[in-house]
């Protein structure tokens, strides 16, 4: 039998042969957690399949129950129409003509009967998935407002959506990705306002995905969408927090949601994307204001503050006068540009090994990163104390970074000044700097200029990323998302 043919593969009359068929594909009595209950409804035979840990027991039971308190003067000639129809007390029921569709629905937690004389399969949506509680995710954390938070199961994170936009035009489109995993993957838009080309895009190349699975799922979806590219820039915008994504499906973008990921995707998204927090509209327009040039600055500091400091330390004469304490006394056995390389990757490294130590042994492990890294590195001549004051700052601006995703981009731009510095000087900053500019400026997220709104210039949506402006006066919509409705009010 042909592949086609094996897909289309109808279910039969013959109750014994769908019994051998699907007990061969889901490998019944090699898999513990595939259960098959055979049993009689009015002298007509019927399969139950369903996966353990997915399927509800207390429903399932009760349905079991009640199919089994039928007595032949209730059955007709149609029963499966009647069980359909009447008899199986559940709402979540459907149909399905092929052995495929019904395999493919099992598999993702339902429950399915099959009845003996019947070319159609009945399907309950009756699975109750692990999931864990909204919890406000640590990377977004805010003093005010909503702590709920994305999971790792879409029906939930759909609700959280719904809860916020209760809009009849609201839209969530599903489907399957993975020849293997067949991990659900879901489109959310609002229809009257998103894009109709931009939802006509995504929806094309998630369909042409062609892949065994996703376990990693939403990076993995992006990278197809995206492409490929050596560009360490995020070209979308992940965020755990509903509120922020009704925020921007408000705005005109379009999300992507992965089943098994509490990150949803925000398309388009530029670099000031990036750069917002939710915090800032949790406060006053002012002290969003203010908020929000802090972490600009902490930003900046991270990017730009190592590669002029290596600069003036090579060249002390361009120190002025009254910032003579920018220098340093002693320069160690070690090369600055050594030094700071070593740094840098001794930060990523107590990082990664703040990620992986235990909760109980964390504390343990700052002491220890403290002492070595603070005191006996310095002490013996490894670091001089100036590259571990202006590493430390650069490290703070860059935790202040609302994307951890930029974040970690900035650092590699960070070491690829502070290599053109050490290397060329001057003329290595100069050329670093306008090679970072003109790869930003040229860099397009589905189609969408990354620096907008300062390239190309938008003077009223720039005024809104420079001063957090008050939300009654934002009457429209970003124009960079061309949505069909740009009136907000």
């Amino acid at each position: 039998m042909t592949e086609i043919t094996e897909k289309r593969r109808p279910i039969s009359e013959n109750l014994e042969e769908n019994k051998t068929y699907l007990n061969d594909k889901l490998g019944v009595g090699s898999s513990f957690d595939i259960g098959v209950h055979d049993f009689y409804v009015g002298g007509t035979r019927i399969l139950i399949y369903y996966i353990n840990g997915f399927a509800d027991s207390q429903n399932i039971t009760q349905i079991m129950r009640d199919l089994n308190d039928l007595r032949d003067r209730h059955l007709r000639d149609e029963l499966f129409d009647y069980l359909y129809y009447k008899y199986i007390p559940f709402f979540q029921l459907a149909k399905v003509t092929t052995t495929n569709e019904f395999l493919d629905k099992l598999l993702v937690g339902q429950v399915g009967l099959i009845i003996d004389n019947s070319s159609e399969a009945i399907l309950m949506d009756a699975k109750v998935l692990p999931t864990r509680n909204p919890e406000e995710p640590d990377t977004e954390r805010i003093v005010r407002g909503a702590h709920d938070g994305f999971t790792e199961t879409l029906v939930t994170n759909a609700v959280l959506t719904r809860r916020r936009i209760r809009d009849e035009r609201l839209r969530f489109e599903i489907m399957q990705i993975g020849e293997r995993s067949k991990t659900d993957v879901c489109i959310c838009y609002i229809k009257d306002i998103a894009n109709q080309d931009l939802v006509e895009t995504l929806r094309n190349r998630l369909q042409n995905i062609q892949i065994d699975g996703i376990p990693m799922a939403e990076k993995t979806v992006e990278e197809f969408i995206i492409g490929k590219t050596l560009n360490p820039f995020p070209m979308v915008r992940y965020t755990e927090r509903p509120d922020v994504a009704a925020v921007h499906l408000l705005e005109g973008h379009v999300l992507i949601y992965v089943d098994t990921s509490p990150s949803v995707m925000i398309t388009p998204a530029t670099y000031f994307h990036h750069v917002q927090h939710a915090e800032e509209y949790r406060q006053t327009p002012v002290v969003g204001a203010y908020l929000r040039w802090v972490r600009f600055l902490g930003i900046f500091a991270s990017l730009i503050l190592l590669p002029i400091w290596l600069l003036l330390v090579m060249h002390p004469a361009m120190i002025p006068e009254q910032l003579h304490f920018l220098g340093i006394k002693d320069k160690g056995s070690i090369p600055l540009l050594a030094q700071f390389l070593l740094a840098e990757l001794g930060l990523d490294l107590m990082r990664m090994a703040a990620i992986h130590t235990p909760s109980p042994l964390s504390v343990a492990m700052g002491l220890l990163a403290a002492i070595l890294v603070g005191d006996v590195a310095i002490k013996v001549g490894l670091f001089t104390p100036e590259v571990i004051l202006y590493l430390a700052v650069a490290a703070v601006g860059m935790f202040a970074t609302p994307s951890y995703e930029l974040s970690l981009a900035n650092r590699l731009v960070r070491i690829f000044l502070i290599l053109m510095v050490g290397f060329f000087s001057t003329t290595g900053l100069v050329l670093g700097v306008l090679l970072v500019l003109i790869g930003l400026a040229v860099t397009r997220s589905l189609d969408t200029p990354y620096l907008w709104p300062l390239i190309p210039f938008d003077y009223k949506a720039f005024k809104d990323v420079a001063i957090r402006m008050a939300v009654p006066m934002k009457k429209k919509r970003p124009s960079i998302v061309r949505s069909q409705n740009s009136s907000r009010q």
